[in-house]
């Protein structure tokens, strides 16, 4: 290796895996028998039964290069990752990363990303315990994170998106539509926030920071279904909603106090559309059998109905279309 790579490239894979395998041995815990270095880690399985998931983002599909640091994109991969198990009621026991990338990508972008991963898997006390390293075509960035995990103390099952029931009421974990109010200002050329409201949605759009210990706490409080919402809350709300075979009814107070908690950084109309449609908030979206088993924090946004054979997001009388809003990786 030369004495100052700059590249991955001139690192070679060996120098790459030891400048990144550095920044990520920050988090050690006793579950991890056997971490990176060999061909497989090794966990303790303390509950019997094993959450996983993963989540892969794109360079110019997921970030750009001009709106995004490669920490940003470390912090924002492990919340997508570790909001999924959540919205189980479970919490991460390992991280495995991968990084598909060309041998021209500096090397100091691999260890900030790195960084950027340990500090968020840090945050939360999740250890990284391996993944894979891979040339790409030059021009192509994509990182993707597997996370195992397991049902947190206290939850005995798996909250699933299957199981609401007409009656019940639908909740929010915390705010909506800042992340799709950064994503509109960073698509307007704003990049520095020119207000705290905008700021925030910067940053929530960046790198989004959530409370993952709400998953938990609404299992334990009785939750009987929950998504997180990565893709809007029509489109996550209708995946509940058709899979348990009810309506969400929303509230349009509750939806519009949420609009106007994004202040100025957009008008009304455009703030109760990032509300309604606007993804990668990665709150957590539940329903409960009634306002008494609501979590502090949690926020009533509507209420579960039968379907009448016609499952799916309600809202001033009209059922919304998932498609016309959210995230779709093929629709766009």
């Amino acid at each position: 290796m030369s004495k100052n790579p700059a590249t991955l490239g001139d690192a070679g894979e060996r120098g790459v895996l030891a400048e990144v395998l550095a920044a990520l041995a920050v988090v050690v815990t006793d579950g991890v028998l056997v971490g990176p270095g060999d061909d497989t880690a090794l966990l303790t399985v303390r509950r019997g039964a094993v959450l996983a998931t993963t989540d892969t983002m794109v360079l110019d599909r997921d970030w750009k290069e001009e709106w995004s640091s490669a920490r940003d994109v470390g912090i924002k991969i492990v919340t997508q990752n570790l909001a999924d198990l959540a919205s189980m009621g479970g919490v991460g026991t390992g991280l495995l990363l991968t990084l598909v990338a060309p041998e021209q990508l500096p090397l100091r972008w691999a260890c900030e990303l790195a960084e950027g991963i340990a500090w968020a898997a840090g945050r939360v006390g999740v250890p990284v315990i391996g993944g894979d390293l891979s040339s790409a075509a030059p021009g192509m960035v994509a990182v993707s994170i597997t996370a195992l995990g397991e049902l947190a103390e206290g939850v005995d099952r798996p909250v699933l998106r299957s199981t609401a029931r007409p009656g019940e009421v639908l909740a929010v974990s915390g705010p909506l539509g800042r992340a799709g109010s950064g994503w509109v200002l960073l698509k307007d050329g704003v990049l520095q926030g020119r207000n705290e409201c905008e700021r925030t949605a910067l940053d929530h759009q960046r790198r989004p920071l959530t409370d993952l210990t709400q998953g938990p706490i609404a299992a334990r409080a009785g939750a009987t279904s929950m998504i997180d919402v990565s893709d809007g809350l029509v489109r996550d709300g209708d995946r509940i909603a058709r899979d348990s075979g009810v309506r969400l009814v929303l509230d349009e107070d509750a939806v519009r106090a949420l609009a106007r908690d994004l202040g100025p950084a957009l008008t009304h109309d455009e703030a109760l559309r990032q509300v309604l449609s606007g993804g990668e908030e990665h709150e957590l979206l539940a329903t409960f059998p009634d306002r008494a088993c609501l979590p502090t924090g949690w926020s009533v946004l509507g209420e579960v109905s039968a379907a009448q054979e016609r499952p799916g997001v309600w809202w001033r009388g009209v059922r919304l279309d998932p498609r016309q809003g959210g995230w779709d990786h093929f629709g766009g």
